[in-house]
């Protein structure tokens, strides 16, 4: 038998139990990683993903001291027997639960987290004594244990991309971008920190993931840290920007509202945001890119302009995914007399 403290509890009308159980436990005990071969409906589980395992484990070693999980949701396929604690009654909450040596124990939410926690502890034993929560259900068969999938993962939300920058204070970059967001007067108050999107009537422009993926888009870096020079350079360009775009420059002078500069500018939407990232990679290739960003302030950035019909605006709707970015910085870049430079070209 393997004995745990335990809080038992009822949920729908059934028995289960939260405990505490360390990485060892965890790691020779708890079943995961369904049988790849079985076809899904035999299965209880997705298939387990080695790439997301290997993060996850990253996750656990590189931050030993601050990293957190949440409980671990597993299902007992054999008897177990919970004892109160002795003087408390029948009906104490609070006791030990026993679980048979030979039990399979099911992980129904936590695999790749169980399955990171294994490597982690093959990599360093001395984490093995390191805990998290568990919470316990019997097993009831196949079905019930896909109803448990289904269930556990069909409520969860994972957080917008803008609230994962905003939140993640160990990623250099994120912090960077939230840095960024707050400095810049053009972003400065205008930003959405939270949500992907923006509302009709916010008084938002840009969106905190959108600054994150045009940036990237600018500095194609391979690293998540941001150099100094790096940094100046971003500062920089976004400055000429919003000086150059006129409708950019009337907002900082609050001469135009952020409602009119979304219905009527194409420049007022995350991709095209995301397009002027990958055309200033291109323009700061160039020496004189401070002299050649000028130009921004002759091209017609109205979305119903000729230049942007049938190729980032379709059918009257702009076109939001990677073809309708690259289309638009292409098109950018043509207006202002631009060669497009891709990784590695050096501009004549």
């Amino acid at each position: 038998m393997m004995p745990f403290e335990a809080v038992r509890g009822i949920q729908a009308k059934r028995e289960f139990y939260t405990t505490m159980c360390d990485f060892e436990t965890i790691s020779n005990h708890f079943q995961f990683g369904s049988d790849s071969t079985l076809p899904a409906e035999m299965r209880s589980q997705r298939k387990i993903r080695n790439s997301r395992i290997h993060v996850i484990k990253s996750y656990i070693t590189q931050h030993p001291d601050t990293y957190i999980f949440s409980a671990i949701t597993v299902s007992v396929n054999k008897k177990i027997t919970f004892n109160p604690v002795p003087g408390t009654g029948s009906d104490s909450k609070i006791g030990k639960l026993f679980i048979p040596s030979n039990a399979k124990i099911l992980v129904n939410d936590g695999q790749h987290r169980c399955a990171a926690i294994k490597m982690a502890c093959d990599e360093n034993p001395n984490i093995g004594r390191e805990r998290i929560s568990v919470v316990i259900f019997e097993d009831r068969g196949l079905e019930r244990s896909q109803q448990m999938f289904a269930d556990l993962n069909k409520h969860a939300i994972k957080p917008t991309k803008s609230l994962g920058i905003l939140y993640d204070h160990r990623d250099t970059f994120a912090r960077f971008i939230v840095t960024l967001a707050n400095d810049l007067e053009i972003f400065q108050n205008r930003t959405e920190m939270e949500r992907t999107n923006i509302g009709k009537r916010s008084l938002n422009v840009f969106t905190l993931n959108g600054i994150a993926d045009a940036t990237r888009h600018l500095l194609k870096l391979k690293t998540k840290s941001v150099p100094a020079e790096k940094q100046k350079l971003v500062v920089s360009y976004w400055n000429n920007t919003a000086k150059y775009i006129p409708q950019w420059n009337l907002l900082l002078q609050n001469k135009i509202t952020p409602t009119e500069l979304r219905e009527n500018y194409i420049h007022a939407n995350t991709n095209i945001l995301n397009a002027l990232g990958m055309v200033g990679f291109t323009l700061t290739q160039y020496p004189d890119w401070t002299t050649k960003i000028k130009k921004f302030r002759k091209i017609n950035w109205m979305r119903d302009a000729p230049e942007w019909k049938n190729k980032v605006i379709m059918d009257g709707k702009l076109l939001k995914n990677r073809l309708g970015i690259k289309r638009a910085a292409r098109e950018i870049l043509k207006q202002i007399g631009v060669k497009t430079i891709m990784d590695g070209d050096v501009p004549q």
